[in-house]
């Protein structure tokens, strides 16, 4: 299990990332946020999939900012398919990325967290944490990266093989999502895991109802809808 406290290391003098004092690891709350964290750390890619409220993307996240805080990758880009309920991306007022950013809220409150406002603001302008759409991925190579992606459930199975197509060197792709709550007619997760699951770099972690650590009422009302 993760320790409250990350062992001090060595940070460079000169960076181009402006670093705050400490780091303190994201300590798993459950036996699988222990699992999941494991998976991320030794697999490149990894798929957290199951019940809203267990923390898949707020450990991911935790993860990729304590890479990126020790410069053991370069960028951390965010992602998640254009689909909500109510308006397109297309009706959104502003340029692409103003557009974008009502889309990574949950990433936002991570690095915020961990960074402070500044920083974090900081390095979004030098474009060492990203948001970059699914659809203007098309050519794109990620190296010395984690790639964060949310909502994963609402990817097709043609995104799913853009996206994984684009992983270069030093880089992790960190998939989370709920098969359950599909807003698409042609969802590729499932196909997806099933097609990659064999190989030995890519990793499957399954959260149930009964690991939501949003709070009690969070678990209480998702375990009613599924009885």
């Amino acid at each position: 299990m993760a320790s409250k406290q990350a062992r001090k290391r060595q940070v460079p003098e000169q960076s181009n990332v402006e670093y705050i004092r400490g780091f303190q690891r994201v300590e798993p709350k459950n036996l699988a946020q222990q699992l999941y964290l494991e998976a991320i750390e030794r697999s490149d890619v990894v798929f957290g999939v199951g019940s809203a409220g267990t923390g898949k993307t707020y450990v991911a996240a935790m993860y990729a900012a304590e890479k990126l805080f020790y410069r053991e990758v370069e960028q951390i880009i965010v992602t998640r398919p254009n689909v909500e309920a109510t308006r397109s991306m297309g009706f959104l007022p502003g340029e692409l990325e103003e557009k974008y950013a009502p889309y990574l809220e949950p990433f936002d409150g991570v690095f915020k967290k961990v960074f402070g406002h500044s920083h974090y603001e900081l390095l979004k302008k030098r474009e060492q944490i990203a948001a970059k759409p699914l659809g203007y991925m098309r050519g794109a190579t990620f190296d010395n990266a984690i790639v964060l992606v949310d909502e994963c459930q609402n990817m097709t199975e043609k995104e799913f093989k853009l996206l994984l197509t684009r992983i270069g060197e030093n880089t992790k792709v960190i998939f989370s999502g709920d098969s359950r709550q599909v807003d698409i007619p042609d969802s590729g997760l499932n196909d997806t895991i099933n097609r990659l699951k064999y190989i030995p770099e890519i990793e499957v972690i399954e959260f149930m109802p009964q690991d939501i650590v949003r709070s009690k009422l969070c678990r209480d009302i998702i375990m009613a809808y599924e009885r």
